[in-house]
């Protein structure tokens, strides 16, 4: 193992596997052709397209038809929650969200605020789960969608899904779930858990940047979208452009790699995971776990180091790869919002980092990455002291 790099933030983005490059290379110069085109070309580009929207309907319990393509997961939660919001607003105007969501959804629930619409934010419990009972006394006659996401991607905290799309069934209201950092990584079945529509992403799972999918229910009830792009009628009107083959064809190659290996991967990184947090808390006071303790996603792990600021931490180990919470939030000023809200304060916000364990690395990698955090970890501790 080279200790020169070490990648440890794999719930913002994973390295192509690969198996998965192999299987795109063709699409970008042999296979060329625009999957509308009726020619060969085209007919070519299709099949391949076809291939991957079963690949991925096949692992979430769905129809390949009802798998909508987009450049990741931030434009499925835009198309889903104002989509959603304008084609049922004359049957209401409320939606029930979470206060830990991606950033993706808070803003568009910020956003339909300012169009008028209602918006009922969920807190969460001190391991960050949200109360099934709270969504159940939440809805009003004017409820038409309910968005919680599947795994949080800063604390790792696995909602439950089942309990709240039951409750949302039994309404007759619509159940939209982010489950970017969850496809791949858990088991996710679309009729089960009564998901109506879905976002995905294929860069949490070894596949290519800027492509990822809706998933929208087409009966039992029908899910009805307005378009956000408009321009051809691509995607069954509902997300017009050329598609990505490319992109599509990795994404469809990087969830079937991820639901073969998804059991040998869950319990490697788990015992990572678990051996980092042992470690931590044996060689360090005051290591406190953000999330919940089994309920969490395996290749997760968020602590916060009491006495010890996480920007400090993660830039001062330079070749270490960690971070201190969102990709998406870097660039936001004050900490987590996501910790914030398990209510602990500030002082435990600004300590929290967030490690993600995953293909990239192996039993070294772990070990040599957690010394040094400890290392690093009590220098910090003790500049402060002095």
């Amino acid at each position: 193992m080279s200790t020169e790099r070490i990648y440890l933030d794999h719930n913002a983005t994973t390295p192509v596997d690969p198996r998965v490059l192999e299987v795109m290379l063709p699409y970008f110069i042999e296979i060329f052709g625009n999957a509308a085109s009726d020619h060969i070309y085209g007919l070519e580009a299709k099949r391949a397209v076809d291939k991957a929207r079963e690949q991925i309907a096949t692992a979430i319990n769905a129809r390949p038809d009802e798998i909508i393509f987009t450049s990741g997961a931030t434009e499925s939660d835009n198309i889903a929650l104002f989509g959603i919001a304008e084609r049922y607003a004359d049957k209401g105007d409320h939606i029930i969200t979470c206060v830990t969501e991606h950033k993706a959804v808070l803003d568009c629930c910020r956003r339909l605020e300012q169009m008028g619409k209602q918006v009922t934010y969920l807190p969460v419990d001190q391991y960050g789960l949200v109360d099934p009972d709270d969504v159940r006394k939440a809805i009003t006659p004017q409820t038409i969608l309910i968005s919680i996401m599947t795994a949080n991607n800063e604390i790792g905290t696995i909602a439950p899904v089942q309990e709240i799309g039951a409750i949302a069934k039994e309404h007759n209201i619509l159940f939209h779930t982010d489950a970017a950092q969850a496809v791949g990584h858990i088991p996710m079945d679309v009729q089960s858990l009564h998901i109506d529509a879905m976002s995905l992403s294929a860069h949490k799972i070894y596949g290519p940047k800027g492509i990822g999918a809706l998933y929208r229910r087409r009966s039992n009830p029908r899910v009805l979208l307005e378009p956000r792009i408009y321009g051809g009628g691509h995607e069954r009107g509902i997300r017009s452009g050329t598609l990505n083959v490319p992109g599509i064809v990795g994404f469809g190659e990087a969830v079937q790699i991820a639901q073969w290996e998804m059991n040998e991967a869950a319990s490697k990184y788990r015992a990572w995971t678990q051996q980092m947090y042992q470690q931590l808390q044996e060689k360090i006071e005051g290591v406190q776990l953000n999330g919940h303790p089994t309920q969490r996603l395996p290749h997760n792990l968020n602590v916060s180091i009491q006495g010890v600021d996480a920007k400090t931490l993660v830039m001062h180990l330079k070749d270490i790869a960690i971070s201190t919470g969102s990709a998406c939030t870097a660039t936001s000023p004050g900490p987590s919002h996501v910790i914030l809200a398990l209510g602990f304060g500030e002082k435990r916000a600004d300590s929290a980092i967030r490690i993600g364990v995953g293909r990239s690395n192996d039993d070294q990698a772990i070990e040599f990455s957690t010394r040094h955090i400890i290392q690093l970890g009590l220098e910090l501790r003790q500049l402060i002291r002095t």
